[in-house]
């Protein structure tokens, strides 16, 4: 059969990805899109695009029946449907084929018998591939602890918890139900021990519907956050250096595979000990977003081989070798330092250096680009907020990891925080480097590190400083008279100039700075020669033990976010007004809404005694939740939201006030 237009039920990096290979096919395109995506990247590309009414996923990307009148619509005769969402929803592949489309996907068979993460472990202990053993929650006792909590329908953290106290279980359970229906329209959940530490491998395999399996490749995705893959690589360190590991796990995979009758592209996943045993955890039945780093070291475009394998083509005769290595990471907005919260807003700039290519399979070393946002993307709250995958390829692992290192070090991200700083410490992290990374390696390694500032607090001053300069300089370059001489000269001694910043890093700065005929005085910073000062670039003349350094650093303003970048590392503060307006103070003890989102459910009334870290609500936003908990022990004097109300970002939800300040007031009275 001929496919000639794929509709993409899916959004963002993933579309695009698909996108790309079918133009290199010559093959149309069509996307869907929510309202809250009318102006994403996917939707621009495509040949065609289809809007489905609403914002959320269940009004929009969970909704079979809208994408299968969209691709009828559009003219499309097959249907591609990414990762998440539908992607693994059999009633949504039956339904495709239903209307006369071609499925770009596995036999709705296999989906339905790896739907259920529960029967699909059965069928794997039959087959004779090693699995944990399933847990029926109520029967689950304190010595079974810990026990990992999974979603039955889907992955990607969602709807999983891990639970060390027998009385958090039921809590627990609900919590996770709640999150499997919003993110798969399925609150199915079970248990199963769980492994503190342990190493994710995986492995790729492609399967024709002439009886071809092809197990492609092993990757390991041991560093988690929340049960989300964070860095991915290929080949896995661990099964390199165990002899005989790479041939068994090929051959459960290819049992896996083979015992539903396998079709297309799909991933076996195991938890791997350091002795080099594993144990199935489940069968992805669709493309992984990490796929990219089996490409690079294949050479395969894996979203090629799905078409041609839903067109009814064999497999290549050859299956290629593994060759060189490639590292993967999810550039994500969030704020790691700040338990994960997820960020929304526009992204001013996205700039990795080094790109070779993007959604394309490199031939010799360098980065490759993977990314459902361009300048001037708005991040929302409704989806995951992942913005880019940051690949590199090199010949070696270490090779890899440094000009991955280099690249986000080098990048100019601005607009929204993000995970930047972590992935750079992460990849030059000696344990990482070493191969030694498991799913513990957050909490092994001082997440607080991890997660500081890839700039010291030095270097910070004296990238704001250059912003106050470049700030200056564009003030006089917008400025009707004095345009041709510096801000801030006079002929004659007067009073510094005066600029102040925040950082979210480090609180208020005050830049106060003489331009004399002498040169630059910076209070506080003895010794500084202003080399250079334009509106988006300032060098400076560095003092050092070992005599001046020439700094450069380039500059960008958007409102008062002033963005800095430099081999310092990056530096984003926000430009203060002269005179602070007292609307803008809020009560001490306020909690603050860290993101738009919908209070879900509140945990305490205006009277209660709280102790630190006891749960005040629970929002949810990017189809995850976050409780919003007591900063410290005390009294909830405010509670300004109720159930079911929708909050933007920096909304005051409730003031607690510390238990200090409460009893000093009543000793007063």
């Amino acid at each position: 059969m001929e496919i000639t237009n794929v509709l993409v039920a899916n959004r963002g990096e993933i579309a695009r990805r698909v996108f790309a290979t079918c133009r290199r096919m010559g093959i149309a395109t069509t996307a869907v899109y929510s309202d809250a995506d009318a102006n994403a990247p996917h939707v621009a590309e495509a040949d065609a695009a289809i809007r489905l009414p609403g914002n959320t996923p269940g009004e929009t990307y969970l909704r079979a029946e809208l994408i299968i009148e969209a691709a009828l619509a559009a003219g499309a005769d097959a249907v591609h449907p990414g990762y998440g969402f539908l992607s693994e929803n059999a009633e949504f592949a039956k339904a495709v084929q239903a209307a006369g489309l071609t499925w770009i996907g596995p036999p709705v068979a296999a989906i339905e018998q790896m739907g259920s993460k529960v029967e699909s472990k059965k069928m794997m202990d039959a087959a004779g591939v090693p699995v944990l053993k399933q847990l029926d929650p109520a029967e689950v006792t304190a010595d079974m602890l810990p026990v990992l909590i999974k979603a039955s329908a889907g992955g990607g953290g969602r709807g999983m918890r891990v639970v060390r106290d027998v009385a958090d279980l039921n809590d627990q359970i609900e919590a996770a139900q709640r999150e499997a229906q919003s993110a798969f329209g399925d609150s199915t959940v079970f248990c199963e021990r769980y492994l503190e530490t342990g190493r994710h491998i995986e492995v790729q395999v492609m399967a024709d519907t002439h009886g071809t399996v092809w197990a492609v490749g092993e990757r390991e995705c041991s560093i988690q956050r929340r049960h989300q893959k964070v860095v991915e690589e290929a080949p896995s360190p661990l099964v390199e250096k165990i002899d005989g590991m790479r041939a068994r796990l090929f051959e459960a995979a290819r049992l896996a595979s083979e015992a539903i009758g396998y079709e297309g592209a799909g991933t076996v996943e195991f938890l791997a000990d350091e002795k080099g045993d594993f144990f199935f955890l489940e069968m992805n039945t669709r493309l992984q977003v990490e796929h990219p780093v089996t490409e690079q070291v294949t050479g395969l475009d894996l979203v090629r081989l799905q078409l041609q394998v839903a067109a009814g083509r064999p497999l290549p005769a050859r299956q290629p070798e593994m060759r060189g290595h490639s590292i993967e990471v999810r550039l994500y907005a969030e704020d790691p330092a700040h338990d994960w919260q997820p960020q929304s807003g526009p992204v001013h700039k996205l700039d990795i250096p080094g790109t070779v290519g993007e959604f394309t399979v490199l031939t010799e070393p360098g980065v490759r680009l993977d990314t459902g946002v361009v300048d001037g993307s708005v991040v929302g709250v409704h989806y995951d907020p992942m913005l880019s995958k940051v690949i590199s390829f090199a010949d070696t692992r270490d090779e890899a990891a440094h000009l991955l290192a280099s690249a986000l070090q080098r990048a100019k991200i601005h607009g929204l925080v993000t995970n930047r700083d972590l992935l750079v410490r992460v990849l030059r992290h000696p344990a990482f480097l070493a191969g030694d990374t498991d799913t513990a390696f957050f909490a092994t390694h001082d997440l607080e590190k991890l997660s500081a500032p890839l700039v010291s607090e030095a270097d910070e001053k004296l990238s704001i400083i250059a912003a106050a300069l470049s700030d200056a300089a564009a003030n006089r370059q917008s400025a009707r008279v004095g345009r041709g001489l510096p801000s801030g000269w006079r002929n004659l001694p007067s009073q510094p100039q005066s600029k102040s910043y925040e950082s979210r890093l480090t609180g208020k700065h005050e830049v106060r700075y003489r331009l004399t005929r002498a040169g630059l005085e910076v209070e506080g910073h003895d010794g500084l020669e202003l080399v250079e000062a334009t509106a988006d670039l300032v060098i400076l003349q560095v003092p050092g033990e070992r005599g001046p350094v020439r700094r450069r650093f380039e500059i960008a303003r958007y409102g008062d976010l002033v963005a800095v970048d430099s081999p310092l590392g990056p530096v984003a503060v926000r430009r203060l007004p002269r005179f602070e307006d007292p609307a803008d103070q809020v009560a001490e003890g306020s909690l603050l809404a860290p993101m738009p989102g919908a209070v879900i459910r509140l945990g305490a009334a205006v009277g209660d005694r709280l102790e630190k870290g006891q749960p005040i609500l629970w929002l949810e936003a990017m189809k995850m939740e976050h409780t919003i908990a007591a900063p410290a022990a005390g009294v909830l004097t405010e509670l300004n939201v109720s159930a079911g109300q929708q909050v933007e970002v920096g909304a005051v939800l409730a003031v607690v006030h510390p238990e200090e300040t409460t009893a000093h007031s009543e000793e007063q009275e």
